[in-house]
């Protein structure tokens, strides 16, 4: 996809259309709308100006697709050491995951052809925040501008392994936050239901 400009979109339509999106096209996200996005990302409010972020980009499908099957094999490790984690009684949720985990098929992200890793810098006293304030930017632009996106968890543990980050060039002393897959979505994900919001206290 070329470095397009965002589309005509107002805030309120950004955040009522972004949807989570596990389903992509092979058209690649070019460098010029990465930049893009990583410039809304640094735009995100961040504790005493600190700006305590650092990207890593992974387009190599290769690379993915390593990183997928590593993540796999250690969610099956740290599962089974784990007592009941694999019970077949588990709740039906837990069911599901199970069973896209151990799908030799399955890529834990999605066949998108982009990922992108906001990491935190040891420096920062709310590093975690910052860089999911600037991810949440991030996430916004890119619907903005028609792609998808979608955060993945399960990459954290591999993405955070030493080893891991040596190949992907990332500094030792930095921790992955947000691993957050972006494409051309190959469909409209459903509009999703959310409950109206629980206030525990106003006084």
């Amino acid at each position: 996809m070329s470095g397009a400009a965002p589309q005509p979109m107002s805030v309120a339509d950004a955040i009522r259309g972004r949807r989570a999106v596990r389903a992509y096209t092979p058209e690649p996200v070019e460098p010029a709308t990465i930049e893009l996005l990583l410039e809304a990302a640094v735009l995100a409010p961040t504790a005493m100006r600190e700006e305590p972020w650092t990207f890593a980009i992974v387009q190599d499908g290769a690379e993915l697709r390593h990183l997928s099957e590593r993540a796999k094999r250690l969610w099956k490790k740290q599962a089974t050491a784990h007592e009941g984690a694999l019970d077949p009684v588990a709740s039906a949720r837990q069911r599901r995951v199970s069973d896209l985990l151990l799908d030799p098929e399955f890529s834990i992200f999605y066949d998108a052809g982009t990922l992108i890793v906001i990491c935190a810098t040891p420096e920062s006293h709310f590093v975690e925040a910052d860089c999911w304030l600037a991810a949440e930017n991030l996430m916004l632009m890119a619907c903005a501008m028609g792609l998808g996106t979608c955060p993945i968890g399960f990459a954290l543990p591999v993405l955070n392994a030493p080893e891991v980050k040596a190949e992907l060039g990332v500094p030792a002393d930095v921790e992955v936050v947000a691993p957050i897959i972006i494409g051309v979505p190959s469909g409209s994900p459903p509009l999703g239901h959310r409950r109206p919001p629980r206030i525990s206290a106003w006084r």
